[in-house]
């Protein structure tokens, strides 16, 4: 049974950082492409950030700078480093696995940046 579960959401003020992780389970972590997507209220979700099981990154435009998404293949997890967050940054914040056509998300995590 896969199960990805996120964690390190919370509130936090504009300029201030947080790091997500997510430990995957019941998978071949180091096969596997890993990223996060963020999704607001009325919103599409959207990739963040991506990292392949070769360790090429990948952001969107808007975070660029600001985030960094890492891997440990020993503990199975990945990581995203959010710094400088911005209230337009607030979202839900999902994990996703994925290798070939398989695909695989977590249940999210909330980010609320907000003085």
């Amino acid at each position: 049974q896969v199960q990805l579960a996120e964690s390190g959401g919370g509130m936090v003020q504009p300029g201030g950082s947080l790091r997500l992780s997510c430990a995957a389970s019941g998978i071949i972590f180091k096969m596997y492409a890993m990223g996060w997507y963020r999704q607001d209220p009325g919103s599409q979700r959207e990739l963040v950030a991506a990292i392949s099981s070769g360790g090429i990154t990948n952001y969107a435009d808007s975070v660029k700078g600001r985030f960094t998404i890492s891997r440990d293949n020993a503990k199975n997890t990945v990581y995203l480093q959010m710094n400088s967050l911005k209230p337009e940054d607030t979202a839900i914040y999902y994990c996703k696995a994925q290798f070939g056509g398989i695909t695989n998300w977590g249940q999210g995590t909330q980010v609320t940046v907000s003085s």
